[in-house]
């Protein structure tokens, strides 16, 4: 039995294509977001300047990298800390559900209700 390497100039050439793709896609849709919106993170509020603006980015709300409308409102834009810590609570939530308890009744059971009483017996 012989075992096939896989032709690694294909898997170049696929890899530099999908690169390129997904390079000309940012940059259609950050250059608009840019734009539209104040140099400013969603989350830390902390601003940006032409000389650290490659740090912000542009996050898609509905985590569809594909749904870019022209008025933007799938866009926010984040500093790259920010934006790691959105993808992080997403991952968890696809990963574990909802990150918010479920609603509890309150409790009823009152480990004092007798004290009272056994005070004022032992009078």
């Amino acid at each position: 039995m012989t075992t096939q390497k896989p032709d690694s100039s294909k898997l170049d050439r696929v890899l530099a294509q999908q690169r390129d793709y997904i390079a000309k896609r940012e940059q259609g849709y950050r250059e608009q977001a840019l734009k539209l919106y104040p140099w400013i993170c969603g989350r830390c509020t902390r601003e940006f300047t032409r000389a650290n603006l490659r740090e912000l980015t542009v996050h898609h709300i509905n985590h569809d990298h594909d749904c870019n409308p022209p008025d933007g409102s799938n866009w926010e834009l984040l500093c790259l800390y920010c934006h790691d810590e959105e993808h992080n609570k997403f991952e968890s939530f696809i990963r574990y559900g909802s990150t918010s308890e479920a609603k509890r009744d309150a409790a009823t059971h009152n480990p004092f209700a007798g004290l009272r009483d056994a005070l004022n017996s032992k009078k």
